[in-house]
């Protein structure tokens, strides 16, 4: 994409200039050539068609500068002012866009690096090129949105959604697999008719159909996909966590740090009767007169309180890791294959699962006397457990109904549904572990996938073309499962650092900003946007449109001088 490095100067250096900057820039490399053919100044001139007293009003200029020789030629060549447009232009987007920096930041950047002697380096300068960039990200995001949805495939999706009180109320929808923010927008409330609002136009035009919509249990939310998303709603397990977290940890926690206060002062008043106690048998003039203490009995006494402050202590300790491993253990069993033995299990089986780590943080909590606010809110976790259920007797319909109408054998189907898509599933649940915590289930998936393909495999008789169709279709229904809407909630975490660095997010035009760089710009390992995984093409460079309509500011007409030294 051609470069545009494009402006009007009126100044010292040449007060009636009628040249862009990039044709001064060619025309004075021209210059530099015929002057070396030994070509006169004055012939120069006329065959360039540029006044005499212009070529030494460049020269004296370039002269002026307080740097060296070659990095001036460099910067005032095409190839020398094409890198700095590009530079210049790169930082605002990946420090300003993308890394929160601030414009004097930018401004002081191209200070100490000297720049500014070829490049307006002042705040107003590099606001309005911050501006101009903005707006042109904008344009793109609207225009590759349009294109790329013309030409995406057709696919059913499901929706992560949420909302956040960054810089205003603003509700979030992102597409999970992909990461895709489908919509990000400022809003004046949180109902059902609201998110029908939004979220209509931004999935207009998207060739897709929403199945699924995982969130937290807001009821304009639930309203919404009830009532116009015509979608199941799929809870978050992690808010489920949360509410028992709030339940039982804190009460818990509170009670065990006066069990530790009461260790600390049962060891100190030990300590003064061994004290008071040695101090009476070494010196027996210092006791005053009257009958002796009963020092031993309270010795015996102090020991005893110690002991029963250690045992509460630890029985308190006790009862939250209880706690601590019914809510993890809640999080292991909301899979939709067997972590341990890579087989699918039925809802009702993990519904029980889930029921009876509940029954046993509720009976730690009526043994620990909690007050009646945290028995709600074990009910309010409590009562998510169905909805649990049903997603997973969703997502198993779901999955049969599309291995049906891939018209395959019995065998080959029991084989898609029983082994391939579980190993697929594993392999998704790997990413999210550590290496260590992960490489056991990788190794599940291959040792359960393997011999699928290999000779005598139930798969192993199809052609190449339909194994490969296979995997990707196993793949794909891996990820249908939905238990979380973390990657909302961790866009919401972004926009409140956000929010915090811009002192709010009060402008839509830094927001569409904002979710195009996310879509757009940003990539994962395998080097993909969140737009090329969800439209299934890749994106035209974001960067390349920024360079094609914002151009690079002019040259100061004072360059500033160094002091030396």
């Amino acid at each position: 994409m051609e470069t545009i490095i494009q402006y009007t100067q009126r100044g010292n250096e040449d007060r009636n200039q009628r040249w862009a900057r990039i044709e001064r820039a060619d025309l004075f490399e021209r210059y530099g050539d015929l002057h070396a053919q030994g070509i006169s100044q004055r012939q120069a001139a006329q065959v360039l068609d540029v006044p005499r007293s212009t070529l030494q009003a460049w020269r004296a200029y370039q002269a002026s500068l307080d740097e060296s020789p070659a990095v001036v030629a460099f910067f005032h060549s095409v190839a020398g002012l094409a890198f700095l447009h590009r530079l210049v232009l790169a930082i605002h987007l990946v420090c300003v866009e993308v890394g929160a920096c601030g414009i004097r930041l930018v401004c002081l950047l191209l200070e100490i690096t000297g720049l500014d002697r070829f490049v307006g380096a002042s705040y107003g300068t590099q606001q309005q090129v911050n501006r101009r960039v903005e707006e042109a990200i904008v344009a793109y995001r609207q225009q590759e949105s349009t294109r790329l949805a013309q030409e995406m495939p057709p696919k059913e999706i499901t929706l992560t959604q949420d909302e956040t009180f960054t810089g205003g109320l603003c509700l979030v929808g992102m597409e999970p697999v992909s990461n895709y923010i489908v919509l990000e927008q400022l809003a004046a409330a949180r109902d059902q008719d609201t998110w029908q609002a939004l979220m209509e136009p931004a999935l207009s035009g998207l060739n897709c159909r929403v199945i699924q919509s995982t969130s937290d249990e807001a009821p304009g939310l639930l309203a919404y996909v009830e009532h116009h998303l015509g979608a199941h709603h799929s809870p978050d397990v992690f808010h489920v966590q949360h509410e028992l977290i709030k339940a039982v940890s804190g009460p818990m926690a509170a009670k065990q740090r006066a069990a530790e206060k009461a260790v600390t002062t049962a060891q100190e008043t030990l300590q003064k009767v061994q004290a008071q106690a040695q101090g009476d048998r070494t010196e027996p003039e210092r006791r005053g007169p009257g009958r002796p203490p009963k020092a031993t009995p309270c010795l015996e006494q102090a020991k005893q309180e110690v002991g029963v402050a250690h045992q509460e202590h630890q029985r308190l300790t006790q009862a939250r890791e209880t706690i601590g491993q019914s809510i993890r253990a809640i999080g292991h069993a909301y899979h939709f294959v067997d972590l341990e033995r890579g087989v699918r299990r039925n809802g009702k089986l993990i519904a029980g699962d889930i029921q009876g780590q509940i029954d046993t943080i509720r009976q730690v909590a009526h043994q620990e006397g909690l007050s009646q606010r945290c028995m709600d809110r074990l009910d309010k976790a409590e009562r998510v457990v169905p909805k649990m259920q049903a997603t997973i007797e969703f997502v198993s319909t779901y999955v049969r109904q599309q291995v049906d109408h891939l018209d395959l054998t019995p065998p080959e189907s029991y084989a898609m549904q029983a082994h391939l898509i579980p190993s697929y599933y594993l392999e998704r649940v790997a990413t999210t572990k550590t290496i260590s915590e992960g490489q056991p289930l990788r190794e599940l998936a291959d040792r359960i996938r393997t011999p699928l393909f290999e000779s005598g495999g139930a798969l192993s008789e199809l052609p190449l073309a339909l194994q490969d169709r296979l995997k990707h279709k196993a793949a794909t229904l891996a990820e249908v499962f939905q238990r979380s809407s973390s990657n909302v909630e961790g866009r919401n975490g972004y926009l409140s650092l956000r929010n915090h660095q811009l002192r709010g997010l009060d402008h839509p035009r830094k927001r569409a900003c904002l979710t195009a760089v996310h879509n757009f710009f940003l990539t994962r390992a395998d080097g993909t946007t969140a737009a090329e995984r969800f439209f299934g093409q890749k994106p035209r460079s974001m960067f390349a449109a920024i360079l094609a309509s914002v151009e690079l500011p002019p040259a100061p007409l004072s360059p500033p001088r160094r002091a030396a030294g």
